[in-house]
């Protein structure tokens, strides 16, 4: 294998970015395909912002926002401040912050398919026998086939094993000799592989809201439905304590079943859109991405108007209305090989997440994108492993205790894969990224990044109830996939 500063690495040419100017643009050459490094090559879009303190300047710190997906170049440059992954002072004085676009992604060749066949996927909960199940085959194979055409060879080259790669020679590119890197969310896969690969090209790497790659099937699902499970649960409880939501007082689970059934009879039109019924899945997205800050009033609210029919609730979503859409779900099917037979094996894990999460059912990201991924290769670039890590300085992790999205078991299961050179940081709330919640977690990953400086073994940050959280928020909202789980072609409108 040819090192990355070998096979890629050309200086980047950076100019004010059209969107930002005061930030900076370029693109990095790296190749297509990691096992032909002498063959084709495409760009990747880079951004960054200049440390603040030239003087204390430190180096680059790599960012990554998640997804996947997730644009590190809008991460940056993203004119909205609170759309782009902001950090502390201590951060931004010393680091140049820089952001990538992963390949497949945003800017850089993104994974383009037909927004016709993502809006004719079969949803997931209306599979109801084997004849369903071979209909959800039928179109992935479809739709994997015209994201192929579109896209053209770099469909089979988006695993976050060669994003690592990519990201190795951005490192030489930016003249690090080792790696400073945040990554949130599906951004520590690439932190955690990266650390694998690369040990002694290590300097920090500060991983929030942490993945696990060494699941299987049954694993995955159950670990997903539990956590959704338990936010749906912090949820209740914090309007049977909050006289504030307009919920308090009432059976919140009442309620919540009430519309869900209204849902699956197809009695639950969307506010605004009389002809468009919210089936089941939509219902649970929505409570799914409020829970990422967490929104709980604002998820109360849009509840209340969607049993009322209130016009309030129609801005929640706005049609896509481009043709194509830019579709990054490959990316998780080529790190994540999670097979499923046959309708009777689907059918249990609905089951068994069912009894796991009697509100929730399912979690709607883990069973949509599980399903999208089912038909795919026997054979994949990125298979899950248990992470094998050895020589690297010790790596920060942080997660939430009430993520929605990446269980704080994932995060307790990493960090025993890695060892002693993993270091936990628990924040005892709820929402998805724990920097920027509170000074605690806060200060604990800038001294990390900053002066190398790990947490105490054990270490715990209280939670911070979310009327009171600063708006140094690591995670641009809402959430990890572009389009709205269980309503293809509608995104959310950013609030």
């Amino acid at each position: 294998m040819a090192p990355a500063e070998a096979a890629s690495t050309r200086d980047i040419s950076w100019t004010p970015c059209p969107e930002e100017p005061a930030a900076e643009c370029g693109t990095l050459t790296v190749p297509l395909d990691w096992d032909r490094p002498r063959g084709q090559t495409i760009e990747l879009a880079v951004a960054r912002r200049p440390a603040t303190d030239p003087a204390a300047r430190i180096g680059a710190l790599v960012i990554n926002p998640g997804g996947p997906g997730g644009s590190g170049v809008s991460a940056i440059i993203d004119p909205v401040v609170e759309r782009r992954m902001t950090f502390s002072p201590e951060i931004t004085s010393r680091f140049d912050i820089v952001g990538f676009d992963p390949r497949g992604v945003a800017r850089s060749h993104p994974i383009q398919c037909s927004l016709e066949l993502a809006l004719q996927v079969p949803d997931p909960l209306s599979i109801k026998d084997q004849a369903g199940f071979d209909a959800l085959l039928a179109h992935n194979e479809r739709y994997r086939q015209d994201c192929r055409n579109r896209t053209g060879p770099l469909f089979d080259h988006v695993d976050t094993g060669s994003v690592v790669r990519d990201l190795d020679a951005l490192r030489a590119a930016l003249g690090e000799r080792k790696l400073t890197y945040y990554g949130v969310s599906y951004g520590t896969l690439i932190g955690q592989l990266y650390a694998e690969r690369f040990p002694n090209r290590v300097r920090a790497l500060a991983l929030d809201s942490n993945m696990d790659h060494s699941l299987g099937t049954k694993a995955f699902l159950d670990t997903e439905a539990e956590t959704v499970q338990d936010s749906f649960d912090e949820f209740v409880s914090w309007c049977e304590t909050t006289a504030s939501c307009v919920l308090h007082g009432r059976d919140v689970r009442a309620f919540w079943r009430d519309l869900l059934a209204r849902a699956e009879r197809g009695e639950l039109p969307l506010p605004g859109y009389p002809d468009y019924k919210l089936t089941k899945l939509d219902v649970l997205g929505q409570a799914f991405g409020a829970f990422y800050s967490p929104a709980y009033r604002e998820l109360a609210d849009l509840l209340v108007a969607l049993d009322s029919g209130a016009s309030t609730a129609r801005a929640i979503l706005t049609p896509a209305a481009e043709p194509v859409i830019n579709d990054p779900t490959q990316v998780f099917c080529q790190d994540y090989r999670l097979p499923i037979r046959d309708y009777r094996e689907y059918a249990q894990h609905l089951r068994r997440a069912a009894a796991i999460a009697p509100d929730m059912l399912i979690s709607p990201l883990a069973h949509s994108i599980t399903a999208a991924c089912l038909g795919s290769p026997a054979s994949i670039p990125n298979p899950q492993h248990r992470l094998r890590v050895a020589g690297t300085p010790t790596l920060l992790m942080g997660n939430a205790l009430h993520d929605p999205a990446t269980p704080y078991s994932w995060a307790v299961s990493t960090a025993r894969q890695i060892g002693h050179e993993a270091r936990l940081l628990t924040y005892e709330g709820a929402g998805h990224g724990i920097y920027g919640r509170g000074e605690c977690p806060t200060a604990a990953f800038d001294a990390y990044l900053t002066s190398l400086t790990v947490p105490a073994k054990g270490a715990r940050c209280p939670a911070v109830p979310p009327a009171e959280l600063s708006t140094l928020r690591a995670q641009p909202r809402p959430g990890p996939f572009p389009v709205l789980p269980g309503l293809p072609g509608w995104t959310r409108t950013p609030r």
